[in-house]
């Protein structure tokens, strides 16, 4: 019997993309809250979401550089369980709960594409760098510390798609405070026979689960973003109209399960 918990099945299961979760991820983040086109993050909502009142334009792009890891210390294989990734977030409601949508993400690794797709975030491939902070001081090592600037970028198939700069202004006191609402994703697997093409095998609003979540070293400041218009991507749309802050912070946690809101496949 083939194995693996996704393709390739293969005799032993290791061929697989990824192994079955738990996943632990770990990693650092640099990002950019800011305000949009409120009409142009409505128009990303799947059926369940709706405009967030209180929020309505308000959007967040992160970049992370993760390791993650299953149960056989697979971080010990860094080409394999590191990877580089950036997403954008828009505010919305899932009937009374203020939620976050991800309607566009990019990751580096397929690995970490195989996990995204099968949580239900829309993965596709990029290229994706930030500045890191090294313990050894000098003028490369980019200290968190009042004053420290964090540059960011993301580039798909030879095109700039954004680059953002934050400059550190002052610890946050809970780092957790800045990750305050869940994140809903859809969970969406198409057919290719004839005749059911338009009837997708899976249809599911689902909403993240994270086990063990875990910030540290959060700082806030100074954000910019820029989101340069490109051909065959509409990351663009989500332009900012206002900057609200910048961030930077390490985080870790967990994934084992998620939480089924809907299926429209019944």
């Amino acid at each position: 019997m083939l194995k693996g918990f996704t393709v390739p099945k293969s005799p032993f299961g290791q061929a697989a993309l990824t192994p079955p979760p738990p996943w632990h991820y770990a990693g650092d983040a640099v990002g950019v809250e800011f305000w949009t086109d409120p009409d142009a993050t409505a128009a990303t909502l799947p059926i369940g979401l709706s405009r967030d009142p209180k929020s309505n334009g308000r959007a967040v792009m992160m970049f992370l550089d993760w390791q993650f890891t299953a149960q056989d210390d697979e971080y010990l294989d860094p080409a394999r369980y590191q990877c580089r990734e950036a997403f954008i977030l828009v505010g919305a409601m899932y009937r009374d709960v203020p939620v976050m949508w991800c309607p566009y993400i990019y990751v580096d690794n397929d690995a970490a594409l195989a996990c995204g797709w099968t949580q239900g975030f829309p993965k596709k491939i990029g290229s994706i760098f930030q500045t890191r902070s090294f313990a050894a001081s000098g003028p490369a090592a980019a200290p968190v510390a009042s004053g420290s600037r964090f540059g960011a970028s993301l580039s798909a198939h030879g095109q700039r798609l954004a680059e953002a700069c934050v400059t550190l202004h002052k610890p946050v006191e809970n780092g957790l405070s800045l990750l305050s609402r869940p994140t809903v994703l859809l969970r969406y697997f198409p057919r290719l026979a004839a005749g059911y093409q338009d009837k997708p095998t899976v249809n599911e609003l689902a909403m993240s689960i994270t086990d063990n979540l875990t910030v540290a070293g959060a700082w806030i400041g100074k954000g910019e973003l820029n989101l340069p218009e490109t051909n065959g991507e509409e990351l663009h749309a989500l332009a900012p109209n206002r900057i609200e802050s910048g961030f930077r912070y390490s985080l870790s946690y967990s994934v084992s399960d998620l939480k089924i809101l809907e299926d429209h496949c019944s």
